[in-house]
């Protein structure tokens, strides 16, 4: 009954996508692959979906994995579009790669429901994940040695996170985990704990502290001052062209008819 429920909401929500995209593309068929990260799955697929349900001709897939991953199917022409949550490397763009920013993301900070804290400041951050502070009660927490969870090398989530805070190569993380969702489950279920993640996957399982006295929200991440924040970025090869379907699908994702079904997806439209 439950999966039912879900398919018949999938379908519902597709429904009205198709009523909001107005008729912003044509009716096209064959494929659109896209790979790469895993924090962007539920925009990609809010798109994926709607862009499918318009153009009945065509197959949509998203491979999760990860963003340097997804960098380097596009580079070596395994997908049609990549999918980043951080912005391209120098190096990466010298390829003959390009971006362009579909929209933005904040990158919550997260610990166990049981834990007192509730707001840590970019410095308290890096040191903790530097190991310079160890235990929760030297940020006004309980008593209790922290643990530091984090994602994989190549995550874009990861990758984000430390360039932010100013972390890089320093992390002493206990784990490092492939998804964002073991991220938040590993936090859920340890009360010392702390991760990261992107804010549009958070669940109530865990909960998001204030960075600097700043919640992230829409409105924090759109004017800047929640300071933790990346960009969602689709990334094709320069000087190849696209498949007829997956033009359309790139014309749509950027366009500002989409901009309400990234919303509803949790993120914050770069239009």
């Amino acid at each position: 009954m439950k999966a039912t429920k879900k398919v018949f909401a999938l379908a519902m929500s597709a429904v009205v996508a198709v009523s909001a995209l107005g008729g912003c593309s044509k009716n096209v068929s064959g494929t659109v692959s896209t790979d790469g990260s895993t924090s962007m799955e539920k925009v990609i697929g809010t798109l994926g979906e709607a862009f499918e349900e318009e153009n009945s001709g065509v197959t949509f897939t998203y491979n999760p994995t990860g963003s340097g991953s997804g960098i380097q199917a596009v580079l070596e022409g395994r997908c049609d579009i990549g999918l980043s949550s951080r912005a391209l490397k120098d190096d990466e763009k010298s390829e003959g790669l390009e971006e362009t920013v579909l929209a933005y993301d904040g990158i919550a900070i997260i610990v166990n429901p049981e834990n007192t804290v509730t707001d840590l400041s970019i410095k308290q951050i890096a040191s903790i994940y530097k190991g310079e502070i160890t235990n929760w009660k030297d940020v006004g927490g309980n008593d209790g040695e922290i643990v530091l969870i984090g994602r994989e090398a190549g995550s874009g989530t990861r990758d984000g996170f430390e360039s932010i805070v100013g972390v890089e190569e320093a992390c002493k993380y206990r784990q490092e985990l492939t998804s964002t969702g073991d991220v938040i489950t590993t936090v859920s279920g340890n009360p010392n704990a702390i991760g990261y993640a992107s804010l549009a996957s958070v669940k109530e399982s865990v909960k998001v502290l204030q960075v600097g006295g700043v919640t992230p929200t829409d409105d924090t991440i759109k004017d800047g001052s929640y300071s933790v924040q990346r960009p969602f970025v689709l990334v094709t090869k320069k000087d190849t062209e696209l498949s007829e379907a997956a033009q359309n699908f790139f014309d749509f994702a950027t366009s500002d008819d989409a901009a309400s079904l990234i919303s509803e997806a949790g993120v914050v439209p770069a239009k």
